[in-house]
């Protein structure tokens, strides 16, 4: 079995692949750490619209609320006039 030895070249080239892969590295984690500051803020943008979407939610459902209670009213009121129509007419009548 025949054994390969290192020549200083060779040994150099290693060392400055090393080298650069060590810097590749760093720049993927550098840019990891960027996606991850990245994906915090939208983590944080997304909990404020659900926020504002479940409030939007609310006011809507008070809104329909209060416009199903005006129109009890309306309707109420607009039976008390119409009664009171008839019971005009009749008194016309007779």
């Amino acid at each position: 079995m025949a054994v390969e030895r290192w020549t200083d070249g060779m040994l150099d080239g290693l060392a400055l692949s090393v080298s650069e892969l060590r810097n590749s590295l760093s720049e993927l984690g550098e840019r990891v750490d960027t996606v991850r500051d990245s994906v915090d803020g939208l983590r944080v943008t997304a909990q404020a619209l659900l926020q504002v979407a479940a409030q939007s939610q609310r006011d809507m459902e008070l809104i329909k609320q209060r416009q199903a209670e005006s129109d009890a009213r309306f309707n109420v009121l607009l039976e008390e006039v119409r009664y009171l129509s008839r019971r005009n007419n009749q008194d016309e009548n007779v």
